[in-house]
């Protein structure tokens, strides 16, 4: 098994967009014939568009874009400009008048991050749709939807630490699959090969980390306004031939990359969804992609924490000596 990039799967190109001064971006996924897509929320706040496209009870086989995005429920408008984009090229389900692109969208909360009135809007939805078919440009760290990422927030903004997206992808014979992850938890994040702590809650001068758990466990009582500004949100992609169906375990199975990496993790105060995505006609089996798609879930993770920049003022790992 050998280390490939993210872009290299199948026919599914990447744009991304940001408003650096806002703190707030916009990634976006796209399939100009189309990509099976599978969809699992774990966590109880999740901000979402065209989630039931994905529903294995539901007509439509196939989407055309998926959007990860800032601004919370305010972002979601940025798939009306990917809409507009990709009917202008005749990408779409051809409904006899007209093609329909079908899109869905998941954003993570960023408002407290730079400027709480600047979301991702159609302008720059359309502009990451035009960038992924004619210049993809998906990099790592404080770009697209990781743009304002933050984790560990338990204790408020004044301690967390500063996140982003990251990108892990293998390929095992003529298998591939990877993961993008949008990180931005209330939690603490860890290396899931060594259990070390590479990211989370720090105390008040920023010099060590603070447990969240060990501080969550200092109050048993009901907290009924719990902080609720987060949300990791992530892309699996393979060139493995699936159905929706089988997507939507796989992207389940994909949690378990949450799981070992992110603690606490899927709670009322986060929105954590999982896409997976499939554009290949390879054979493989379904419960060794969804073992893989959790290993390169906590693997994106890593890479969300090492290629993140201190902005906004919150420190990001690699200024900390911790």
């Amino acid at each position: 098994m050998k280390e490939i990039s993210v872009t290299d799967i199948g026919d599914i190109r990447i744009g991304q967009t940001e408003d650096k001064k806002a703190g707030t971006g916009c990634t976006v996924l796209i399939s100009e014939a189309g990509m099976a897509a599978g969809l699992d929320i774990r966590g109880g706040g999740p901000s979402s568009r065209e989630s039931n496209l994905l529903d294995p009870l539901t007509a439509a086989q196939v989407v055309h874009a998926v959007v990860i995005g800032g601004g919370s429920s305010f972002g979601l408008g940025a798939s009306s400009g990917v809409m507009d984009y990709l009917e202008e090229h005749g990408i779409g389900f051809d409904v006899g008048v007209a093609r329909v692109p079908l899109v869905a969208q998941s954003d993570i909360f960023d408002l407290t991050v730079g400027d709480k009135t600047a979301r991702p809007d159609a302008a720059m939805g359309y502009e990451a749709a035009r960038i992924a078919l004619e210049e993809p440009n998906y990099r790592d760290g404080n770009y697209g939807a990781g743009c304002g990422a933050t984790v560990g927030k338990f204790g408020g903004m004044d301690t967390c630490m500063k996140t982003g997206i990251g990108s892990y992808a293998v390929q095992l014979g003529e298998l591939k699959i990877g993961a993008i992850v949008t990180l931005n938890a209330l939690g603490d994040i860890y290396d899931w090969k060594t259990g070390q702590k590479i990211a989370g809650l720090l105390t008040e001068d920023k010099k060590g980390f603070r447990d969240t758990v060990e501080l969550m466990s200092q109050n048993i009582d009901v907290i009924e306004n719990k902080f609720t500004g987060n949300t990791t949100i992530s892309a699996v992609i393979t060139n493995a031939a699936f159905t929706k169906t089988q997507l939507c375990k796989i992207a389940s199975m994909a949690h378990n990359g949450y799981g070992r990496s992110i603690r606490p993790v899927h709670t009322t105060a986060d929105g954590d969804s999982i896409y997976a995505l499939s554009t290949g006609t390879v054979s493989a089996d379904q419960d060794l992609v969804g073992t893989l798609a959790a290993d390169v879930v906590s693997e994106a993770i890593i890479r969300a924490v090492e290629n993140a920049e201190t902005e906004y003022g919150f420190p990001a790992a690699k200024d900390l000596n911790l």
